[in-house]
């Protein structure tokens, strides 16, 4: 059963990584980078601000921090490091047949163990947090940090950092603990904070 799942995950992070052009190549090396998401953060928090207030969003922010430094922290030191699952780009089975982005004349790998995500994972997080505050104003914006998720997933297959395995496991991790922040949130702070 096992061996079947992997050969799936290996054929997907073939196909995928099969689509490669210098086009794609750049554009998801910029999709995967946390700096390019930094101005869509912050128009989040600016949205929170706008229909809470400054408490409020600096209590989001907070919690955000919090939740990503949890989140990020046991993907890396307890999942990847017990598991130790390589990553597609440190697999000697997939290696002569997958494409590697190159940064800076260097190749680009990442860590040898890849599961799971910690770029879908805490973003995965994020995403949801947001939209539990957002939901009432902008019920649209579920689409929008859906399809930001999935692209940033997407790149990290394209790259051969994950499998898709990796990813979906990093989004379900992410959203257990979203829904950990937001009933601590409601538990604690909702019936102080007003909106505007």
């Amino acid at each position: 059963m096992f061996d079947y799942l992997e050969s799936i995950d290996r054929s997907i992070v073939l196909a995928i990584n099969g689509w490669n052009t210098p086009f794609l190549d750049q554009f998801f090396w910029y999709v995967t980078k946390t700096s390019t998401w930094i101005p869509f953060y912050f128009l989040l928090l600016y949205f929170i601000w706008k229909n809470y207030g400054l408490r409020t969003t600096l209590l989001f922010l907070g919690m955000a921090l919090v939740m990503i430094a949890i989140v990020d922290s046991s993907t890396t030191f307890f999942f990847k490091d017990t598991i130790m699952r390589y990553r597609p780009s440190h697999n000697l089975l997939l290696e002569k047949h997958l494409h590697y982005f190159m940064e800076d004349g260097h190749t680009y790998l990442g860590g040898k163990y890849g599961f799971f995500s910690s770029h879908a994972s805490n973003n995965a997080a994020v995403a949801l947090l947001a939209w539990f505050f957002l939901r009432g104003f902008y019920p649209k914006v579920k689409w929008v940090l859906i399809f930001c998720v999935a692209l940033i997933g997407l790149s990290r297959i394209y790259l051969t950092m994950h499998y898709l395995s990796d990813v979906l496991c990093g989004i379900i991790w992410g959203v257990l603990w979203a829904f950990v922040f937001w009933k601590f949130y409601q538990r604690f702070f909702s019936n102080k904070t007003k909106v505007k």
